[in-house]
């Protein structure tokens, strides 16, 4: 049976119609996993954000505890101790069990709380307040740039990551200088790099999504993602209020 002109129209347009209805649902598919594994990214940066704060409070409540951790040895474990563990997760977590290494993020934010206790001795609670909201706006927004921008980042990333090891060098040296200006010099530079690294570890976090992961492999991604935006938080949030904490 021979088809007319009409006929074969018809069915070339069916048949495209029908690929561009597949291609689009494929498409609709990656978007509603990629948006899934973003939300598990923030919810446990903000549930680690959340523990820290927590714990940091109630340590900086109790005496017994401020004087057990700041007044004895101990402060050098409790301040060391989540930068030997920040390391170990970077290193580990592709290899271990999502679960543990979930249970490790929360024991990492926890110690995080103890050595971040002495913040609330030192500034007054309406300044740490202030600052904290100051930083979650500036996250958000960058965040947002990261994820929504067409732009390639990835440039920056060297550059960031240089500007990190000089604020640590630079901080270093500073405790034995004890300059005000340098630390000042040091807290806008931290800023401005964190603020940079924001922007930057969400686009590649979200870059390193993808559709055919298994539930395991997610999870890990989803860890580590929330762990980097965690530390560009807490470092932002840090270099703030050195510039507009007002001290006890």
């Amino acid at each position: 049976m021979a088809f007319g002109p009409d006929k074969r129209f018809s069915l070339n347009t069916g048949s495209k119609s029908a690929r561009m209805t597949s291609a689009q649902a494929y498409a609709a598919g990656i978007d509603e996993g990629l948006r899934t594994y973003m939300l598990k990214v923030y919810n446990y940066m903000c549930i680690g954000l959340g523990l820290t704060g927590s714990v940091a409070f109630a340590t900086s409540t109790s005496p017994t505890m401020m004087q057990a951790i700041y007044g004895t040895p101990l402060q050098w474990v409790v301040m060391l101790a989540p930068i030997g563990l920040v390391f170990f997760l970077a290193a580990k977590v592709p290899s271990m069990k999502a679960s543990t290494g979930q249970a490790l993020f929360w024991l990492y934010a926890g110690l995080m709380g103890l050595s971040l206790a002495y913040i609330f001795a030192v500034y007054t609670g309406e300044s740490v307040a202030r600052v904290f909201f100051i930083t979650a706006g500036a996250f958000a927004g960058l965040s947002l740039y990261g994820y929504t921008t067409k732009k390639d980042l990835s440039g920056m990333g060297s550059f960031l990551i240089m500007g990190v090891i000089g604020i640590l060098i630079a901080a270093v040296v500073n405790m034995f200088l004890e300059s005000s200006a340098l630390q000042f010099a040091i807290s806008v530079i931290g800023v401005l790099v964190f603020a940079g690294l924001t922007a930057y570890d969400t686009q590649r976090i979200k870059s390193m999504y993808y559709a055919g992961d298994t539930a395991e492999a997610a999870e890990k991604k989803a860890i580590m993602g929330a762990l980097t935006l965690y530390l560009d938080f807490i470092n932002m949030f840090i270099f703030l209020l050195h510039l507009f904490g007002n001290r006890e």
